[in-house]
C-alpha cells in the first residue's frame, strides 16, 4: 500500500491529517482516470465514467423496484422561468396508504459531473421501506450550464415536488432536501431560496460532505494536492466551470455558495457530515457552528481519517459502516415526522 504523506512540497499546502488504513486500500485501488483530479481534459470521460457506474453495485445492477417492493417512474416537470423542462427521477413504494415523507435529493459531481440517477441507491431503503417517496432532479451542469442554471433548476423541480404532494403521496410537512457533494452545496442554497421566496417548506436539510464555499481560502481547501479524493485542483476546477470569474470575488451570490450567507436563521433542521482528511472539512464545521448560532437544529459528524466520498468507495469498510448507519438513523427520525 503506497503511504499518504501528510505534507506537501508546495508552501503553501497545510499538512492533512492521515487517511484511515482500511480507507486508504480503496483509495490506492483506483483506477487512473478515477484517481485522476478532474479538468477540461478528462471532463467528458470522467462524466461517462460517473454514468457507467451509475445504479450498480460493482458488476451486478442495482434493481431500483426492490423486488416489486417500488415503483419507478421519470416524469418531466417545468424548469425555471424561461428555461427548458427538467426531469426527474421518482421512486415510491408500491403500496401507499397515507400520505409519507418527500426526500427531494439532488446529485453530486462537483457542479460538472452526475444526472439523476447518480447516488439513488444509497437513499433506496427509505423507500423499500414505505416511509417516503424519493424524487431526485437532473440539473442542468456546469460550465455549459453556469451559476444561476444548476440552482434555479433545483429549486424549481422543489416547488414542483412541494406542488404535487397530494398526486406523489407525500405529506407537505414532511419534506426534506437532501444532497451529496455538489449536491449538498445545491440543496444548501436550494433551502436558502425557499426560505427567503417564502415556499416551499422544509422540515430537513441533510448535507452530506457539501460543497459550500467557492473562495478556497481555508486551510483544508488547500491541504490535498494530488491525493485523496476530490483535491484543490478539482475543487478549484468544479467553481471556476460553475462561476467562471466571478469565483472567489464579491459578486457570488448565498444560493451558489451557502458559506457567504450572512444570515442562517429560519433554516430546517440539518445533517452535516465530513471527513476529518477531505477538502470540505473547514466550512462544513464553520457552516454547523454558525447555522448553530442562528438557532437551528444541527447534526454534525466528522469522521476520523475520511476523505470525499469514502463511503461510496469503500461501502465495506468500518468507517463506511458506521457514517451511513448514522445518516440513516437520521433520516429515519426524519420522515417519521
Amino acid at each position: 500500500m503506497t503511504e499518504e504523506p501528510t505534507t506537501s512540497v508546495y508552501p503553501d499546502t497545510p499538512a492533512h491529517p492521515p487517511f484511515d488504513a482500511e480507507l486508504s486500500v480503496a483509495l490506492d485501488a483506483r483506477p487512473p482516470l478515477m484517481a485522476a483530479p478532474v479538468s477540461a481534459a478528462n471532463l467528458q470521460e470522467k462524466r461517462q465514467l460517473l454514468r457507467d457506474g451509475a445504479l450498480r453495485r460493482g458488476a451486478e445492477p442495482v434493481d431500483l423496484t426492490a423486488g416489486g417492493l417500488v415503483r419507478v417512474e421519470e416524469r418531466v416537470v417545468p424548469g425555471p422561468e424561461g428555461a427548458p423542462d427538467l426531469t426527474v427521477l421518482v421512486l415510491s413504494p408500491a403500496r401507499i396508504d397515507t400520505p409519507v415523507a418527500g426526500i427531494y435529493l439532488v446529485h453530486g459531481g462537483g457542479m460538472v459531473m452526475g444526472d439523476r440517477s447518480t447516488g439513488v441507491e444509497g437513499w433506496l431503503p427509505h423507500v423499500v421501506d414505505g416511509g417516503a417517496v424519493l424524487v431526485s432532479v437532473e440539473y442542468r451542469l456546469a460550465p455549459e450550464h453556469p451559476d444561476p442554471a444548476p440552482v434555479e433548476d433545483v429549486y424549481a423541480g422543489l416547488v414542483w415536488m412541494a406542488g404535487a404532494a397530494a398526486d406523489l403521496g407525500v405529506d407537505p410537512e414532511r419534506l426534506l432536501i437532501a444532497g451529496v457533494s455538489a449536491g449538498g452545496g445545491l440543496a444548501a442554497g436550494t433551502a436558502l431560496l425557499a426560505r427567503d421566496r417564502g415556499y416551499p417548506a422544509l422540515s430537513h436539510q441533510v448535507l452530506v460532505c457539501p460543497m459550500l464555499d467557492d473562495r478556497l481560502h481555508t486551510p483544508s481547501s488547500r491541504m490535498l494536492d494530488g491525493v485523496g479524493a476530490w483535491d484543490r485542483t478539482s475543487n478549484l476546477f468544479g467553481w471556476t466551470a460553475l462561476l467562471g470569474e466571478r469565483r472567489g470575488g464579491p459578486d457570488v451570490s448565498d444560493y451558489a455558495a451557502p458559506a457567504r450567507a450572512e444570515n442562517l436563521h429560519g433554516l430546517p433542521r440539518t445533517y452535516l457530515d465530513t471527513g476529518s482528511s477531505e477538502t470540505f472539512r473547514d466550512e462544513v464545521l464553520d457552516y454547523a457552528t454558525r447555522l448553530s448560532g442562528a438557532g437551528v437544529g444541527v447534526d454534525l459528524h466528522m469522521w476520523g481519517g475520511a476523505f470525499h466520498g469514502f463511503d461510496g468507495l469503500a461501502p465495506e469498510a468500518a468507517l463506511s459502516r458506521a457514517s451511513r448507519a448514522t445518516r440513516d438513523e437520521f433520516v429515519r427520525r426524519a420522515i417519521a415526522g
